[in-house]
């Protein structure tokens, strides 16, 4: 279904708005780069802090300057259900190959009100939904028995998984199907993550680093683990440095530094990173012969 790097792109600004045209190259940028699909308005692209008319036109634009070149895989997430149905019905009618849904976050929902969640969205739409579980930020977390249950609905295809624990890959696999989409929603274990049976990664990195991250998943299809390990062994301090403070702070600093088009602006209550983030980041880039 889905595979290989998948940047989860950021939402550049520019005085406190949405900056168009320097999103506009972003997309382009990472199409020439070999990036697979593109994630707009994912939490890495800020959503919580983007009105739903930017999180709308956002969509729009990464689907019009993508024209169809590479899938693009809309995020429609919220803590709020009729919002997600509204924002995944959005990026239907737009264009969009597929949704990412996160896991509603700050509710604290139980099992039985996740499948219920992801099940009204799934009602509302008719293209392929990729559950998004990272229990860090939402605080909630997909058991496996209710991925289970999600999964037996024919438009969910797979899971961006960024709980860390690379074991659940292989759980998946044996009580759904090999043929589960699985994509990790962590850089610095994707590696592993592939190991196990994943197929590609949605990754924070690639905005920054989106050549060297294609060829890294490029090198794990092709069954290169000596390559894939020596352009991870490039690209791990970076995946380490994009959380040493809030995200998206570091990412957006990195790109300011290799892009001169991107701000690293970001907004409230994320601000921009601390020096030492920064020092972390520089010297990352270098390691990794961005900079």
């Amino acid at each position: 279904m889905f595979s290989g790097s998948i940047p989860a792109l950021v939402t550049p600004f520019r005085d406190g708005a949405f900056d168009r045209p320097a999103f506009c190259r972003l997309v382009e940028w990472q199409i020439e780069n070999g990036s697979a699909a593109l994630v707009p308005c994912g939490t890495t692209g800020e959503s919580p802090t983007i009105s739903l008319e930017e999180h709308m036109l956002i969509t729009d634009v990464c689907i019009e300057v993508t024209a169809g070149r590479v899938p693009v895989i809309a995020g429609a997430g919220s803590n709020s259900t009729a919002d997600a149905v509204m924002l995944a019905r959005h990026a239907e009618e737009a264009g969009a190959d597929a949704v990412l849904v996160v896991t509603p976050y700050y509710n604290k929902p139980n099992q039985e009100g996740l499948f219920q969640h992801f099940k009204c969205i799934h009602d509302a739409i008719g293209i392929p939904i990729v559950l998004y579980n990272i229990p860090g930020r939402s605080i909630v977390d997909l058991a496996l028995e209710t991925i289970v249950r999600l999964a037996e609905l024919p438009r969910i295809v797979g899971m961006k998984d960024a709980t860390g624990d690379i074991a659940r890959v292989s759980d998946y696999r044996r009580t759904i199907s090999e043929s589960f989409c699985q994509l990790s929603g962590c850089d610095e274990s994707a590696l592993a993550h592939f190991a196990h049976g994943g197929m590609g990664c949605i990754s924070v990195s690639a905005n920054v680093a989106p050549r060297l991250c294609a060829d890294f998943q490029a090198a794990c299809a092709a069954g290169d683990m000596a390559g894939a390990r020596a352009l991870n062994d490039r690209l791990h301090p970076l995946h380490r440095a994009m959380f040493a403070d809030c995200s998206p702070g570091p990412v957006k600093y990195a790109m300011s530094r290799v892009l001169d088009w991107m701000t690293e602006e970001v907004r409230l209550p994320v601000v921009a990173c601390n020096a030492k983030a920064r020092a972390a980041v520089d010297e990352a880039l270098v390691h990794a012969g961005l900079l």
